[in-house]
């Protein structure tokens, strides 16, 4: 059975770090487009940022370029999402996602990823 998990939310300051892991069990994400996505109360779920399959491009919201990274670890099977510079406006469910096939049109749209995890709660107090 494929499992995603997410970890290492928790709660910091504005202008603090958090490193939230994708790890997987059953499945292989080595070589799939992997989404990280956040959902605040009240809003949709959005795409954050992506990592390709084929070449581990990488994707990112405009609105977390320049403070968020995204990695594989492949001998781990995890994707990371490092998050620098955390404003309040980051907190949210944070889940991730992988999608079977190596091709996408949309690395943000919810509906091209096959897998999600049950999500990993991120806090940022001012």
């Amino acid at each position: 059975q494929v499992q995603l998990v997410e970890s290492g939310g928790g709660s910091v300051r504005a202008g603090g770090s958090l490193r939230l892991s994708c790890s997987a069990s059953g499945y292989s994400i080595r070589s799939k487009l992997v989404g990280w996505f956040r959902q605040a109360p009240g809003k949709e779920r959005e795409g954050v940022a992506a990592i390709t399959a084929t070449d581990d491009s990488t994707f990112f919201a405009d609105s977390v370029k320049g403070r968020f990274t995204i990695s594989r670890d492949k001998p781990k099977n995890t994707v990371y999402l490092t998050m620098n510079n955390l404003k309040p406006e980051d907190t949210a469910i944070y889940y991730c996602a992988a999608r079977e096939v190596p091709y996408f049109s949309r690395w943000y749209g919810t509906s091209e990823y096959d897998w999600w995890g049950q999500g990993t709660q991120v806090t940022v107090s001012s």
